[in-house]
């Protein structure tokens, strides 16, 4: 149940002790939500149908995540108090301060994510893995502090200490009162005895500790595995992980195109950081059989392309910095491909187009920007990626790339480019995404 607050006395007029216990009651219930909220948040399956789903989520872990930050405030002037009661209680003490570092490290870096917006992208970058992490750490150690203070294992643990102390000292005593006096083999033989049965209670296992460090190690079991790969994952440069893209890439476009000189060199010196794969649908393959890339509408040359065809275009290379929305970053990218004001001049925009909107191959996402946004000289269709064609899970064989804008800007597997003249709101805009979607600025 809910912990009560008894409106009538007040917070302040309650007792420290009710005080503490309804703050440590909210806030196991607000970090069991939160949890809950971020595990379904990480689930790539609710990009698609239920898309908006996921952005009121993400609103509601963020209300979560202030009314911890809230709970922090209230604890911060019972700290030295709580502090004195448990001086005596080593465990105690560690667990509080553990767990403090945990909420202040959540909240710290929720509040940066939070304000993504305001923040320099190394920042959120640094945030995003530091809750992570602390996330990876923190919820097992709630669950395994929630198992070993369970109400079971406590009364185990007071049976347990019961058995130890009898039989009590005053019945100690009115047995020896009324006991007659023995031999002193039999008494020697008692001693015995005695110390047997008191190194066995003297055992470092019992029932109640076997059962926490059972639950410890399946804990570990269970979550140490997927902790391993995303530490992996986490740590890595960039190099090795953008290598396994390539070299499970399911598309087969050929001929691969040949990079350019400084494409070929990597003048960027190579993608630093890691690409997180996010998807309204499954990923889907191109063969360059089949693959067509058009563009359309509003303009004088409407014109397709097959994969030979389209390599042909001119390209050019640019190094820039790809920016998520949910925080993370991938710096020093070169990238290759076709300016994007270059399509444009060379199809004639007819005065009454206004905006540009893009279709994803995977026939669901789509996403605009206004025309004197897309004549930007650093928007890019790109082909290739440090020197090698794009991955399927990176957005090949084609993607665009708009580095001053937040990345749900620039549509993976791009296949059509069509002039409008009525503003279009893309897939997760019309969920409740900026329609201007600039880094750093709520609104252009």
């Amino acid at each position: 149940m809910w912990p009560k607050v008894e409106s009538k006395r007040g917070w302040l007029k309650q007792s420290f002790g009710k005080r503490l216990n309804a703050i440590h009651s909210w806030n196991a219930w607000i970090l069991v939500l939160l949890t809950v909220t971020g595990i379904v948040l990480s689930i790539g399956a609710i990009r698609g149908e239920l898309g908006a789903l996921r952005v009121t989520l993400k609103q509601l872990h963020i209300y979560l995540g202030v009314a911890s930050v809230i709970l922090m405030i209230l604890y911060a002037p019972m700290i030295r108090k709580h502090w004195r009661q448990i001086r005596a209680r080593r465990n105690q003490r560690a667990n509080l301060v553990f767990v403090l570092a945990l909420l202040i490290g959540w909240a710290a870096s929720g509040v940066i994510l939070w304000q993504f917006r305001h923040m320099p992208p190394a920042l959120n970058n640094a945030a995003l893995l530091v809750h992570d992490l602390l996330t990876w750490v923190g919820v097992p150690y709630a669950v395994y502090h929630a198992i070993s203070r369970s109400r079971w294992l406590k009364r185990q643990q007071r049976l347990e200490q019961a058995a130890a102390s009898w039989p009590p000292a005053a019945a100690s005593v009115a047995a020896a009162d009324i006991t007659p006096v023995a031999t002193e083999d039999a008494t020697a033989g008692r001693t015995a005895a005695q110390a047997v049965i008191a190194a066995l209670k003297e055992s470092p296992i019992t029932r109640a500790s076997f059962l926490r460090l059972v639950a410890g190690v399946v804990l570990v079991i269970a979550v140490g595995p997927a902790f391993y790969r995303w530490i992996k994952g986490a740590f890595d440069t960039g190099g090795s992980s953008t290598a396994e893209y390539v070299a499970s890439d399911g598309n087969r476009m050929l001929p691969p195109p040949e990079p350019l000189p400084d494409s070929a060199a990597v003048v960027g010196g190579g993608a630093k950081g890691n690409f997180r794969i996010y998807t309204v649908t499954e990923i889907p393959t191109f063969s360059s059989d089949t693959w067509k890339f058009a563009i359309s509408g509003l303009v004088d040359k409407p014109n397709a392309w097959n994969w030979e065809q389209f390599l042909q275009m001119k390209r050019t290379v640019q190094i820039s910095d790809f920016h998520c929305v949910t925080g993370w970053s991938v710096y020093q990218c070169t990238w290759e491909g076709i300016p994007l004001k270059q399509l444009l001049a060379a199809a004639g925009v007819q005065a009454s187009a206004k905006f540009v909107k893009f279709y994803s191959g995977d026939k669901v996402y789509t996403d605009a920007l206004s025309l004197s946004q897309a004549n930007g000289d650093d928007i890019m269709v790109a082909v290739l990626m440090d020197g090698k064609p794009i991955p399927q899970q990176l957005g090949g064989p084609v993607r665009l790339i708009v580095p001053q804008m937040y990345a749900y800007k620039s549509v993976k597997w791009l296949q059509g480019i069509e002039l409008i003249e009525k503003e279009h709101m893309g897939y997760w805009e019309v969920r409740g995404y900026d329609n201007d979607a600039w880094v750093g600025k709520s609104n252009a």
